[in-house]
């Protein structure tokens, strides 16, 4: 399961599956690819469906899924489900950050042109979340709040790509990512590297060696 997963993330989630290369122990980034491939299933959800109605019934789907969880009920059988099922079980993580990524999608459903500040409140629980989940992984114990940072960022960056309106907010908020993320522990610090692809022309010798530095020194 966790070879379809990484498969997955390779193919969807690019920048992050490289940053995930670099989290040396197997079990670990087992459970990191699994937040990513949970906030991809909710990334999709306002993508696939028809009509809001239909993405609405599909973020519920997950969050029945999460009280599922931690009811201590059987998991539905969805490969996605199950890998974070086991995650949270064996990193003990917290539902409240899980339970925003869904809220942050339902904006999703709207179609009206995010205004800036609704921007960084939406890549603060989606991107921003799911990099605080991985630095719970990573470095258990340690401040994973500057993560949410560095996650924030790289999600803001993507979505102002093709929202010029937002391009002010993006770099703002680069700005203060690149001085929050240098307090992670440096474990941790694979759960943001891939902010530094950010706003970046793209190649894959230079996307690698970007997050090699960006994890050696510790700075996106």
């Amino acid at each position: 399961m966790s070879d379809d997963l990484d498969d997955l993330i390779r193919r969807v989630d690019p920048d992050r599956w490289l940053s995930s290369r670099f989290v040396a122990a197997a079990p670990l980034r087992a459970d990191v690819l699994a937040i990513y491939a949970y906030d991809h299933e909710l990334a999709r959800a306002p993508r696939v469906a028809s009509n809001p109605i239909l993405g609405e019934i599909r973020l519920t789907w997950w969050r029945e899924m999460l009280d599922e969880v931690y009811e201590g009920r059987p998991v539905r059988h969805h490969p996605t489900a199950q890998a974070l099922a086991a995650a949270i079980a064996r990193r003990h993580l917290p539902r409240e950050p899980l339970e925003a990524m869904i809220d942050a999608r339902y904006r999703e459903l709207d179609a009206t042109p995010m205004e800036p500040k609704e921007a960084l409140a939406w890549a603060r629980d989606t991107g921003g979340r799911a990099a605080e989940l991985a630095a719970m992984i990573l470095a258990p114990g340690e401040d994973s709040g500057p993560a949410r940072a560095g996650g924030a960022a790289w999600a803001l960056a993507r979505r102002a790509a093709e929202a010029p309106a937002l391009a002010a907010i993006s770099r703002k908020t680069m700005e203060g990512a690149r001085k929050a993320v240098r307090a992670l522990a440096a474990p941790a610090f694979p759960a943001v590297a891939h902010a530094a692809l950010a706003g970046r022309r793209r190649a894959p010798l230079s996307d690698r060696l970007r997050v090699v530095f960006a994890v050696a020194r510790g700075r996106i």
